[in-house]
């Protein structure tokens, strides 16, 4: 294949379908639970950037398999990911898509992080992920927006998420959509939804690990 065709050759990307884990299952909606949402969209997003030419490692081998967030990421470091993309769903009163990264170090069992190096180069990717994972879905779900890991529970009481504080690569947290909102619920819930979802992140991560002429 041409190099066009395949623009993530040389790129290795950890996609993370979140839960169960040491937080427990997730969020449920009426049609779909998170960790099934999560699972059936990274299997498709795995096959779009394999499409693409990038090598994909899942943090997890079955749907319900229990994987802690400190085992997810050091899957993602020994993988040496390009990033570490974790796929999740919200329950809020809001709607909509948002991307998270941290923005500083935190800490959990012990361990202080990430690095400035991985907090910078998240910022820039999740800036530019976002902007085009929601270029796919303007129209189906709501721009909840770019934010930081201490805008939720957990980030805010340790610093950062827990994945983020064990991630020696650039790493991002995707709230897909809130499945206590009955549209949200039902847009992951279709096979057309969960494809354009899937389709919104393959570009996301095009746009995130490609620049003018191809490098990174």
């Amino acid at each position: 294949m041409s190099p066009a065709a395949t623009p993530l050759a040389g790129k290795t990307v950890c996609l993370d379908p979140g839960h169960p884990s040491e937080n427990g299952v997730g969020a449920r909606g009426k049609r779909i639970s998170e960790v099934r949402a999560a699972w059936l969209v990274a299997l498709q997003t795995r096959d779009l950037l394999v499409a693409d030419g990038a090598a994909v490692v899942l943090t997890k081998k079955t749907e319900r398999e229990l994987v802690t967030n400190r085992r997810r990421a050091r899957i993602a470091n020994e993988a040496r990911a390009d990033l570490m993309v974790r796929l999740h769903c919200d329950a809020a009163s809001a709607s909509g898509t948002s991307t998270y990264y941290p923005d500083r170090a935190g800490r959990s069992g012990g361990v202080r992080g990430p690095s400035r190096s991985v907090i910078e180069r998240s910022a820039v990717l999740a800036r530019r992920f976002h902007a085009a994972m929601m270029d796919r879905l303007q129209g189906a779900l709501a721009d909840r927006g770019v934010l930081p890991d201490t805008r939720t529970y957990i980030g805010g009481r340790q610093g950062a998420l827990t994945g983020s504080i064990f991630s020696r690569v650039p790493v991002l947290l995707v709230e897909m959509a809130v499945l206590t909102d009955p549209r949200d619920d039902a847009f992951l819930a279709s096979p057309s939804g969960r494809r354009r979802m899937a389709l919104a992140l393959r570009d996301g991560v095009r746009a995130a690990l490609l620049e003018a002429g191809g490098s990174v």
